[in-house]
């Protein structure tokens, strides 16, 4: 699938993008502030949560994409951003950009505690019910606290899923654009996409603890971005 651009009606830094990238530095910059000077952890607040915990909030899944944990995690997502969803935005128009962005990173989010929940938490709230059927009161103070915390996973955080989402959309529609890997190295968009994909899930699979990266968001993004793109088009985009 190739989407031609007219050169004519391109714009370097679009609505879209320019005001996401804005209101992103602005949560970063809040969030900072406000644990230095208030001791608000905004991460933890704005950061999504496990539906069901105690910690999730109905806002979550939209402010989420808006919180960044380091300045590198902010301007990596920042620049691949504004370099492919620059290109999309011209494309589509703002409207259908911003549909897609937030979409994507809402998929993003919903497969990653799917996968979470079902590999890793679900076979442990089991357990822990099962105990609890045959334990005493002290013993069912402990199990409830045990479930508690399994429920309150760590929150996810960043525009990762749904800039994973733009990404493979541009591959999507310009296969056959090449990208210079490592700055030098001349490689076309569906290579690089499919590199990406195997590298994430590989990631995914090996469930390292020490790893602090969302890869099943980064996967669902990336999913949910292929689906909707084909839908677009499939649709008369």
């Amino acid at each position: 699938m190739n989407t031609p651009i007219s050169p004519g009606r391109f714009e370097f830094l679009p609505p879209v993008v320019k005001n996401m990238v804005i209101i992103n530095g602005l949560f970063f910059l809040g969030t900072y502030v406000f644990q230095t000077s208030f001791g608000l952890d905004f991460i933890e607040l704005l950061g999504m949560h496990l539906p069901g915990s105690e910690a999730y909030g109905f806002w979550q899944p939209i402010t989420h994409l808006f919180m960044h944990g380091s300045l590198e995690h902010l301007i990596f997502n920042m620049f691949s951003f504004w370099m492919f969803g620059s290109i999309l935005e011209n494309v589509w128009g703002s409207t259908r950009f911003l549909s897609f962005y937030v979409m994507a990173g809402l998929g993003a989010a919903f497969l990653h505690y799917l996968i979470v929940f079902l590999v890793d938490i679900r076979p442990v709230l089991q357990t822990i019910e099962n105990q609890m059927a045959n334990a005493d009161a002290l013993g069912l103070v402990a199990l409830e606290q045990q479930k508690a915390a399994l429920m309150s996973a760590p929150n996810i955080i960043g525009a990762s899923g749904a800039v994973a989402a733009i990404w493979i959309a541009f591959a999507t529609l310009f296969p056959n654009s090449y990208l210079y890997l490592f700055f030098f190295v001349p490689v076309k968009a569906k290579y690089l996409a499919g590199i990406y994909v195997v590298i994430e899930l590989w990631a995914a699979l090996q469930a390292n603890p020490n790893d602090n990266i969302a890869h099943y968001a980064h996967l669902g993004g990336m999913l949910f971005g292929f689906i909707m793109v084909r839908w677009f088009y499939r649709n008369g985009a």
